[in-house]
């Protein structure tokens, strides 16, 4: 069987998804993973609601931004969902977007050498340290998870990095748990990030192999396959329009993300986004996404495993969600 996730957003009331996690479970999924992407759901409230209802399915953040965290505040956040679900916690972290960071006062100079502090110091956090630590981004003098009414212990949650760029994808390889690779990509992305993600493997004496990489594929599936490719249409049409990094790794031609970008910006309304969707053909919507019959969806899911993925986390946009967890459960790329 390969391994399997499921993804949520903020497509559903929290409670349905409660109900979805619980299928996936019973389905022998392996993780549910929950955005943090724009500013509608932040992560850890609903991954809590998630383990409180289950049992062995692992919680991820897909993912939380690093910029909006103090590392001694997200290590301590990520313990606690420890406390609540133990050695099912994984933090996801990543380095947000423009324009949305800068809307809200962020700026993203010098990602990379924060994420190397961030992910250094919250670990050393998790794992029970005293850390002292005065770098570029980050300043921590003396400080501890200070449990006093629990076991102290370390806390079994890997640190899994949302590279979508190549510089980022390297350093990912030198110092994450895994790489969550990014949604809305064509299955070749793939082959250009295992690349990169060896040659930051290399610098820390490893092989790519060591560094997980679960993937975020957008799974729209509907036995009336033109249903299924309208309902992704929208949301590759959004992605294609406000993210700059997504479009920029997405491999669509330039000449469609101009007149998309044209169209689009951040925040936009439904409205807006529908009517930049008449510009998206069928074959961008099926190079980027998972999308049709059933069986379409899990030849497509199968391109991207076998490209270098290890988990397909499935984002699902139909509106039974439970079709798609039984479609993809007992599954094998």
């Amino acid at each position: 069987m390969t391994r399997v996730a499921l993804y949520l957003q903020d497509a559903h009331p929290l409670r349905d998804g409660m109900r979805y996690v619980q299928h996936a479970e019973a389905a022998g999924f392996e993780a549910v993973w929950q955005a943090e992407s724009r500013l509608v759901r932040e992560a850890t409230v609903p991954l809590a609601a998630f383990g409180a209802v289950t049992e062995r399915i692992k919680l991820g953040s897909g993912v939380v931004a690093m910029w909006t965290r103090n590392p001694a505040l997200l290590a301590a956040t990520f313990s606690t969902l420890d406390d609540l679900a133990p050695g099912r916690a994984i933090l996801g972290i990543g380095a947000w977007w423009d324009p949305l960071a800068a809307k809200v006062g962020i700026s993203r100079k010098g990602a990379l050498g924060a994420m190397r502090e961030i992910v250094t110091v919250t670990r050393a956090l998790l794992a029970g340290e005293t850390v002292t630590f005065d770098g570029t981004y980050v300043h921590l003098d003396g400080v501890e998870l200070d449990y006093v009414h629990q076991e102290r212990r370390p806390k079994d949650v890997p640190i899994v990095i949302g590279a979508t760029g190549m510089k980022m994808m390297e350093l990912t390889g030198e110092i994450g748990d895994g790489a969550l690779l990014n949604y809305l990509v064509s299955p070749a992305y793939n082959e250009q990030a295992m690349e990169h993600l060896a040659i930051g493997a290399e610098r820390a004496g490893r092989t790519v192999e060591d560094v997980d990489r679960p993937q975020l594929v957008v799974c729209s599936m509907d036995e009336d396959r033109d249903a299924a490719l309208d309902a992704a249409r929208l949301l590759v049409t959004q992605y294609l329009g406000q993210q700059p990094h997504i479009m920029k790794a997405s491999g669509v031609p330039t000449s469609l993300l101009d007149q998309i970008g044209e169209v689009l910006t951040w925040p936009a309304s439904h409205e807006q986004v529908v009517a930049a969707s008449k510009l998206v053909p069928d074959e961008i919507v099926q190079l980027i996404t998972a999308s049709g019959t059933p069986d379409e969806c899990r030849a497509k899911v199968a391109e991207y495993v076998k490209a270098g993925c290890t988990c397909p986390v499935l984002y699902p946009l139909g509106h039974d969600v439970g079709a798609m967890i039984d479609a993809f459960a007992g599954w094998s790329a």
